[in-house]
């Protein structure tokens, strides 16, 4: 019997020992975040998180391997948010048989509903990640190259569906995904700028545009003639007044020419004026 007592009072001090260090990490987390966002990364050492968050520099290395580590951690929390996101509204029984209109719009839209539902997170994974170093960037280079094959396999099933013509979308997908990252980075760095909203219907727009897939359905019959150039008159030069177009210019002048005082010729001369 003691060394059943023995044996769960040492898994209750594991479990206490378990919890103090979550919430340690926890408290590491919370105050890089607010470090981050108000003074930058690269102005934010080591010592002064450990300061603020009342943690000792032994505990931090218990947690992480160092800054870029600690950084690390807060991008892909929201990274993972964003395509954990993604992956569970495409996974709606209603999605399966969707167009690659509605998929992109809710993937995308839901996709950015969790990366900036905390404005300093998004700061964080947006911004301060860049020029962090280059473990960092090998982080951020990893989830690219995940978007990229999920961005591509929803192109492959849009060309498949008739949908997108067929040709080679990686590129076009790199470029998609440098241009979103871009967008909410914008955001992030003044968030009051405009709306969450906008920002959705801009991303939306940038993702079906990259697959050649219009926003909405628009008949072609219903699609304006702008490159026709606009006129006053018939194609036949007739003035808007309905003046015969070799009867007189815009400015009074004979079709032929002839100025209104022009000197008589010659020919017109009477007998007494010659």
């Amino acid at each position: 019997m003691d060394q059943d007592r023995s044996g769960s009072d040492r898994a209750g001090q594991d479990r206490a020992g378990q919890e103090r260090r979550a919430l340690r990490r926890e408290r590491l987390l919370a105050t890089a975040t607010d470090l981050f966002t108000t003074r930058g990364y690269p102005a934010t050492s080591i010592e002064r998180i450990c300061a603020t968050a009342h943690v000792s520099i032994r505990a931090f290395y218990e947690e992480f391997e160092g800054r870029e580590a600690l950084l690390i951690a807060l991008h892909n929390d929201v990274a993972r948010a964003g395509m954990e996101a993604a992956l569970t509204v495409l996974s709606d029984p209603g999605m399966e048989s969707a167009g690659a209109r509605s998929r992109i719009t809710a993937l995308t839209r839901s996709y950015l509903d969790a990366v900036t539902a905390e404005p300093a997170a998004t700061r964080i994974a947006f911004v301060e990640v860049i020029g962090a170093g280059r473990a960092v960037e090998e982080h951020r280079l990893l989830w690219r190259s995940l978007w990229s094959d999920f961005l591509s396999g929803e192109a492959e099933r849009a060309v498949e569906r008739g949908e997108s013509a067929p040709r080679d979308y990686s590129l076009a997908i790199v470029a998609l995904i440098g241009a979103i990252n871009e967008l909410v980075a914008h955001w992030a760095r003044d968030a009051t700028a405009f709306s969450r909203e906008l920002l959705a219907d801009e991303l939306v727009h940038h993702a079906l545009a990259t697959l050649g897939i219009p926003t909405e359905d628009v008949p072609v019959t219903d699609v304006p003639v702008t490159d026709r150039p606009v006129t006053d008159r018939p194609a036949d030069g007739t003035p808007a007044d309905g003046t015969p177009a070799d009867s007189a210019s815009a400015d009074g002048v004979p079709a032929d020419g002839t100025p209104p005082d022009a000197t008589p010729t010659d020919a017109t001369l009477t007998d007494e004026g010659k």
